[in-house]
């Protein structure tokens, strides 16, 4: 079947989901109207023409953003500079009516979900845990990760970040905003850390909040020196137990490494993969004491050389956080003089922006603010000022002793 009417079909099964979903709305309305009385069905027809209007708005509005952002795409891809008319200047358009009296609202709402109970479920797929993530490495890769103290992590992390040019307000700053001053090694977005109550919302994991498809990324760019740094480590031991361990590390590394190179190089390739087992069972690495430090300094470096390449230098932590957030490319879009006066609905997609509650309703500038903000909070978290001591104590060991 050519692309064409591969393009066609997608088309046509959307519209026809579309129209479902229209028809089952309207069917909705309907048995609701026949349980009201006419002036409340009056009210309740004027409230749901006020919201279709509102959501016509809302398409138009996403459509333009959409529009602009692919324009600014060909200005950059020619080198051309932007400007502020180059972004959507407004914020998306708030629903100004007619509402609902509460009383009304609750009602349709416990309408709708008597509706809901009615229809079969679909069977909602869980995003994969700490304990997914372990069994997948073991079972595709025969890797179990080295888990250390806190403590003991957290040096290392400061160590190898320390040699990478990063600077301890960096990495503690992110730390903070990542994970709200206390996270662990084992963090993983939507599980408290210390009391590990909640359910995963993303992948996100660890001190830099690593995405899976960020561990396949990594290993695919750094994953021989990893591979060389622990031949390292097993030359250098004397201890038999450690050299098994060690030579097991590097055997799974390079099963590891196969893996992630069998698909080709790009984000969208990454993020496909690491939603199958193979791809996520990588992301164990991030628990390891020997290769989850290092790995994670390295992704935060690889944002500054992004940026060291593009002419910016000296990033604040804000920045840095910027990049991790929203994407090397687009965070620096975001920090110049045109994008930091401009909403942010205009660097992330419809949904991603209404999920992350943080980047609603702000300017760039004011986004940077709100890090800022959340970032002086949570140093003073116990978490982040045992990561500060160990930056300072890792720096101590490196003097020359009097």
């Amino acid at each position: 079947m050519s692309c064409l009417p591969r393009l066609l079909l997608a088309g046509l099964m959307g519209l026809a989901l579309i129209l479902v979903a229209s028809a089952v709305n309207a069917a909705s309305d309907s048995a609701f109207l026949a349980t009201l009385n006419p002036a409340q069905q009056k009210a309740f027809k004027q409230h749901r023409t006020a919201k279709a209007k509102y959501a016509r708005q809302l398409d138009a509005y996403w459509a333009q953003v959409v529009s602009k952002r692919k324009a600014r795409r060909r200005k950059r891809s020619k080198r051309i500079q932007l400007a502020h008319s180059d972004y959507v200047l407004d914020f998306p358009p708030k629903f100004k009516g007619p509402g609902l009296s509460k009383t009304f609202a609750q009602r349709w709402s416990r309408f709708q979900a008597r509706q809901a109970k009615k229809k079969p479920r679909r069977k909602s797929r869980s995003l994969p845990s700490i304990s997914d993530f372990l069994a997948a490495s073991k079972k595709h890769y025969g890797f179990v990760p080295t888990r250390i103290t806190e403590r003991e992590f957290k040096r290392r992390y400061a160590r190898e970040s320390l040699a990478l040019g990063l600077t301890k307000v960096q990495v503690v700053r992110v730390y903070a905003l990542e994970t709200g001053g206390n996270g662990t090694a084992d963090m993983q977005a939507g599980i408290h850390p210390i009391t590990k109550e909640g359910r995963p919302i993303s992948s996100a994991l660890g001190y830099a909040q690593l995405l899976h498809a960020n561990t396949i990324g990594e290993l695919v760019k750094h994953g021989n020196t990893f591979i060389k740094r622990l031949q390292n480590m097993r030359a250098s031991t004397r201890d038999p137990k450690r050299a098994r361990e060690l030579d097991n590390k590097i055997a799974a590394l390079k099963r590891m490494m196969k893996s992630a190179r069998s698909v080709p190089n790009d984000w969208y390739k990454h993020v496909s993969f690491a939603k199958t087992s193979r791809g996520y069972g990588m992301h164990a690495i991030n628990l390891d004491g020997d290769i989850g430090p290092w790995l994670q300094a390295v992704k935060l470096r690889g944002l500054k050389d992004f940026a060291a390449r593009k002419g910016v230098k000296n990033l604040s932590g804000e920045e840095i956080e910027l990049m991790n957030l929203s994407g090397p490319g687009t965070g620096l879009e975001m920090m110049k003089p045109a994008g930091l006066t401009a909403p942010t609905t205009n660097f992330f997609s419809r949904r991603a922006y209404y999920v992350n509650k943080m980047v609603m309703n702000k300017t760039s500038a004011e986004l940077l603010g709100e890090f800022t903000r959340r970032m002086n909070r949570s140093t003073k978290k116990a978490g982040a000022i045992e990561f500060a001591l160990a930056f300072d104590e890792v720096r101590q060991a490196k003097l020359p002793r009097r």
